[in-house]
């Protein structure tokens, strides 16, 4: 009988995030970059882990608020960085289209560049994955991780929008190589 308890429980929690998830995307993905359909979203193991985490750590909270101290503070634990993932899945991305794109993160204003406005890049490798960090021309910025999804093709529809806005044929670009990573000019340190 209690697995039939824990499998309405994680069902329910399904649901709702289900919900919550439609919700949100009706209520704060009104721009016209997010109805392209081009995006960089983090992998979905992100949320999936989250969900995850957070139904474990709401039971074992559950469990330890009858009587073991431990098990409850680690529930609480568990459960506070399941809410953290997933919350860090829904709130960032980056919606693009062919002149600009639209960078959303947790607690910050979204904010819509142009590829012209695209100073450099640099290119680090942090646990065998490769990260490409843009840098803007407002000093600000975008970190993107070679495991995202869509992030190549983001790339590449930056290049030629920036090749473009900035009147430059993509041919008298000896930088660009993106076999190594490299789309932009390197910016020095």
């Amino acid at each position: 009988m209690p697995i039939v308890g824990f499998l309405i429980i994680g069902i329910l929690v399904f649901g709702i995030c289900y919900i919550v998830d439609k919700g949100f995307t009706n209520v704060f993905r009104g721009k016209t970059q997010h109805s392209t359909g081009k995006s960089v979203r983090l992998n979905k193991r992100f949320g999936s882990f989250g969900l995850i985490l957070s139904v474990l750590g709401l039971a074992a909270l559950f469990s330890g608020l009858s009587g073991d101290l431990v098990l409850g503070i680690g529930g609480g634990v568990v459960l506070v960085v399941g809410v953290g993932l997933v919350v860090y899945y829904m709130t960032f991305g980056l919606f693009y289209d062919n002149d600009s794109f639209l960078l959303t993160r947790f607690a910050h204003k979204s904010v819509t560049y142009r590829f012209e406005e695209i100073r450099g890049q640099m290119l680090y490798t942090a646990s065998g994955n490769i990260v490409i960090e843009l840098h803007m021309n407002d000093g600000q910025t975008v970190g993107l991780q070679g495991k995202m999804d869509g992030v190549y093709s983001f790339l590449d529809a930056a290049f030629d929008g920036w090749c473009k806005q900035k009147g430059i044929c993509p041919e008298d670009c000896p930088f660009h190589d993106t076999a190594n990573s490299l789309w932009f000019p390197t910016v020095e340190e």
